[in-house]
């Protein structure tokens, strides 16, 4: 009777599961295993939000494996010491995982390796498992020495190309050998300052939410994505973040739903694994620019007092209030909300977006550093944007994506009273009526934001 241990990260799901599948192929018995890596907690990454929603995750995946006979084994520490503790302890001959991204998830995986390897044992790392496609799988043709798509349409059309992998089921047993020690699993109502309206986590969660988006609103997506007030994005993030959710199992699915509204949603998973490839290739760009722009960004201290507004949600630019208050209570951001802050940030303010990445990963449930970094960098002019030097007009993006004003009005009650688009330029009001609202000035003019922003980049007026 031989024992694998499977090694949970960000694949906390039973269906579509390659590493449990395969171990249970070749195995009698498998030791499920998540352990709380010091690591992540170390790094600043263990945040309330993100910690709240794995809880729930956790519990939920112990549920399952206990409806199959067998339960979630949970430790604490470094993630390669307890690995081989726990193989040690069950009489394991491999471990199977999923294949990471992230310089750090890399490290990890290959620091498992020699440590297993020399104790005999041997670990088994599973690809397109928090992706559809893996990293390094599309690559382009004709470039020597390319290792990865710098520009997404190209990659969007190879991509498009690629044959998925068919989804897995989940398994109908799963024995544990006795004798593995384990923790409780966590529980969210353990974990203080959490967002009061952060969503739940947890597979079956999360697959309801799948099959719910795509029994219908998907269907709108082309059309009702950016609509900031219509809320009309399916919400599956967090869930792609911590893999309650198989990306591919959502592709296949998508693409059977078919019309203009899946292939557009469609499109954003593939923008998930665009950056996923990119930061597999420059695990650097996590913290330092992909394409340097020369720019000598303000810092935090520079810019304290309108980085301090920015965050808090009073900047006096009613949208990206609303968007940053959105953020600090759900823990979410809508993401044309994510696209028009952040410019705000990095080029109206001109303060270095690593300032304004780290703020969306200390309360982001599905902040992903992937996803997060590059997207950042994408609005600030030094990753993978065609246009590194657009500027997003807040006025001109709310009239446009939230043109009644319902969702600044949702946010920013301050100035509910003010109806129709007049409340996304409240400075316009007579000074008479704007002192009845309690509500601040704009922190900058935009045209000496931008004004700024072009000088530092030294573009002609």
């Amino acid at each position: 009777m031989t024992t694998a241990v499977v090694l949970f990260t960000s694949d906390l799901r039973l269906h579509d599961h390659p590493p449990l599948c395969a171990a249970l192929a070749r195995h009698d018995r498998i030791v499920p295993l998540f352990v709380r890596d010091r690591g992540i907690a170390d790094a600043g990454f263990d945040v309330p939000n993100r910690r709240a929603f794995l809880a729930d995750c956790l519990a939920d995946l112990d549920d399952g494996l206990h409806a199959r006979g067998g339960h979630l084994v949970v430790r604490s520490g470094d993630v390669v010491e307890e690995v081989c503790e726990v193989a040690r302890e069950a009489d394991a001959a491999e471990v199977h995982m999923a294949a990471g991204v992230s310089g750090y998830a890399r490290t990890r995986e290959e620091r498992l390796g020699v440590a297993l390897g020399e104790r005999g044992l041997g670990l088994a790392v599973h690809d397109a498992v928090v992706t559809a496609v893996p990293p390094g799988a599309v690559v382009p043709t004709g470039s020597a020495g390319a290792d990865h798509f710098a520009v997404f349409t190209p990659y969007a059309r190879r991509w498009a190309q690629e044959s998925l992998r068919s989804p897995l089921h989940a398994p109908r047993s799963v024995t544990v050998p006795d004798g593995v020690r384990t923790e409780e699993v966590p529980a969210r109502d353990e974990v203080a300052g959490v967002s009061p309206a952060l969503a739940r986590g947890g597979e079956k969660t999360g697959r309801r939410r799948m099959n719910a988006w795509l029994r219908g609103p998907v269907g709108a997506y082309e059309d009702q994505h950016d609509d900031l007030a219509g809320d009309s994005t399916s919400r599956l993030s967090p869930h792609l973040h911590f893999g309650t959710l198989s990306a591919a199992e959502v592709v296949h699915r998508a693409r059977r739903v078919g019309g203009a509204g899946a292939d557009a949603f469609v499109r954003q998973v593939c923008w998930r694994d665009f950056h996923h490839q990119v930061l597999a290739a420059r695990p650097a760009a996590a913290d330092h620019n992909y394409r340097d722009k020369g720019d000598s960004w303000r810092t935090e201290e520079e810019a304290g007092c309108e980085v301090e507004a920015w965050r808090s949600g009073l900047t006096g630019y009613p949208v990206v209030d609303a968007a940053m208050r959105q953020l600090r209570h759900e823990g979410w951001m809508h993401n044309r909300g994510r696209l028009l802050t952040a410019s705000f940030l990095a080029k109206t303010l001109y303060v270095d977006w690593r300032v304004g990445a780290r703020h969306f990963l200390d309360l982001l449930v599905d902040g992903d550093v992937a996803n997060n970094q590059l997207n950042w960098q994408w609005v600030a002019g030094t990753g993978n944007d065609t246009r590194p030097n657009r500027v997003l007009n807040p006025v001109r993006q709310a009239l446009r994506y939230d043109p009644g004003g319902s969702y600044v009005r949702r946010w920013v009650p301050e100035l509910a009273g003010l109806e129709g688009a007049a409340v996304h330029e409240p400075w316009k009001l007579p000074a008479r009526e704007r002192a009845t609202y309690d509500y601040p000035e704009p922190i900058v003019a935009l045209d000496d934001g931008l004004a700024r922003f072009r000088q530092a980049r030294g573009l002609a007026d």
